[in-house]
């Protein structure tokens, strides 16, 4: 039997709840009417959070760009010392040319 939802209480969402539902929906790459279903709430409700509990700042925002382009920077230049390693051990491990081994056969 089905309940009749117009005598059902309004369902209260306490502000962590909130939070972790925009951060999760955010996180998911899913649609907002997605997540709204998972969670059984209206996708209308999950914007309207969003905005009131959007998880970043915006120094928060600018903070983590800043951090991106220093990891991009440290990757880049971590990248470079491994090929250059990579080249050396094929230099190295090069066997040598007949006749330059020093040795007399």
């Amino acid at each position: 039997m089905k309940e009749n939802q117009s005598t059902d209480p309004r369902r209260k969402y306490n502000s962590q709840f909130k939070r972790e539902a925009v951060k999760h929906w955010l996180a998911s790459g899913k649609s907002a009417q997605a997540i709204a279903q998972e969670l059984g709430i209206g996708a209308e409700r999950l914007y309207s959070w969003k905005q009131q509990y959007s998880p970043l700042s915006a120094d928060e925002t600018a903070d983590l760009r800043a951090q991106l382009e220093a990891a991009r920077q440290e990757l880049a230049r971590v990248t470079e010392q491994r090929d250059i390693l990579k080249k050396t051990l094929g230099i190295v491990s090069e066997p040598s040319p007949k006749g330059m081994s020093g040795s007399r056969s």
